[in-house]
């Protein structure tokens, strides 16, 4: 059965935990989806709509500075730069065990809310639904990311 929203004084509404969550993960996919956007359409301003106190983008300036680098490539694998920053200076091992470690954890979570699910009347009343269960299931797509990682790593001779 559905639950609704219940009322409260002061008219604040309070809503069940299912619904919380899924504002949440609304909002961090709406702010996870901004990383997305061209470098073109952020960078740019119009001519009339400028601001006295903004910096002013010099005219000597390369146009190529405003977009993002170039991360195409020729061959079998790509140049450790499209691992960002952190990961392109990381050596092969490193990123392999933490793909090993986020597997684990991947595991042990869906081990243990296997288990959970057993239990009589679990499933009824959502107690086999536990929050670092769920945390822990991102071990999985964690471990792929790595696991590319370290191999693009180890092509590249790191």
């Amino acid at each position: 059965p559905r639950r609704a929203p219940t009322f409260a004084s002061r008219n604040i509404i309070y809503y069940p935990k299912m619904a919380r969550l899924s504002i949440l993960l609304l909002a961090a996919i709406v702010a996870v989806s901004t990383a997305f956007v061209p470098a073109a359409q952020t960078a740019t301003r119009a001519t009339t709509n400028q601001v006295a106190f903004a910096p002013k983008i010099s005219s000597v300036q390369s146009s190529t500075t405003l977009f993002a680098e170039d991360m195409t490539w020729e061959g079998e694998y790509p140049p450790s730069k499209v691992l960002g920053p952190i990961m392109s200076k990381m050596p092969s091992s490193t990123l392999a065990i933490i793909s090993m470690v986020s597997l684990g954890v991947c595991v042990y979570s869906c081990v243990q809310s296997g288990l959970l699910l057993r239990e009589p009347g679990a499933v009824e009343d959502g107690s086999w639904v536990k929050w670092y269960y769920v945390v822990e299931g991102f071990g999985g797509p964690l471990a792929w990311g790595t696991h590319v990682a370290s191999w693009i790593q180890r092509k590249n001779g790191m």
